[in-house]
């Protein structure tokens, strides 16, 4: 069975489940996509890893990463093993200097580990042939983290989000500055929108 590498694309609403997101995950060698089903604390955990945002205390993905490094042990990667009723299964590949061993999880919070630890995820070809989708360039863009879905914008379109017009009207430093305050409030939501307004600008 060949292992195929995967790379964290993005992540974007879910267009089937209210209230659900989409990871996308791409083979790194090929041009699919695999589109996973996850919860909204899941998908806050991988884009805040994404956006590189650093919380004011550990979330429980980090915690987990802290717990393991004070113990010496290292997650060497994530294997999305089986596809069941449209459910994916992972194993984390661990090991401690002295041993190694494989231990359940969900696919989830398997990519949110592996984002943490820096390690590959894999998957196999069948998995791929599967659940994989061929996305042109244009459907999705690579360099987008951002939790909400792309959509066509026009060059005349006003945004209807009221927080969104407001960003707009603020400069770089203000905007900055309400940056590091979402973050340091925990309102993560809310910092994606704001680092989204600093790039758009940049």
């Amino acid at each position: 069975m060949g292992k195929v590498r995967l790379s964290v694309l993005g992540i974007s609403y879910s267009q089937t489940q209210s209230g659900a997101y989409a990871l996308v995950l791409s083979e790194e060698n090929g041009n699919r996509r695999i589109p996973i089903i996850i919860g909204g604390y899941e998908a806050q955990a991988i884009a805040i890893q994404l956006e590189g945002l650093t919380p004011p205390r550990p979330l429980t993905h980090d915690l987990f990463l802290n717990f393991a490094r004070a113990f010496g042990i290292d997650l060497i990667d994530v294997h999305i093993y089986k596809l069941e009723d449209g459910v994916f299964f992972s194993k984390l590949h661990c090991e401690n200097g002295h041993k190694e061993l494989s231990i359940d999880s969900r696919t989830s919070d398997a990519v949110a580990l592996a984002l943490r630890f820096n390690c590959p995820i894999y998957t196999t070809d069948e998995i791929v042939e599967k659940a994989g989708i061929t996305l042109d360039v244009e459907e999705f863009d690579e360099s987008d983290t951002s939790e909400y879905p792309k959509k066509e914008k026009k060059e005349d379109d006003a945004p209807t989000d009221p927080f969104t017009q407001q960003l707009q009207r603020m400069s770089i430093e203000e905007l900055k500055e309400l940056l590091n305050e979402a973050v340091e409030n925990e309102e993560y939501e809310k910092a994606t929108k704001i680092r989204d307004e600093i790039k758009r600008r940049s």
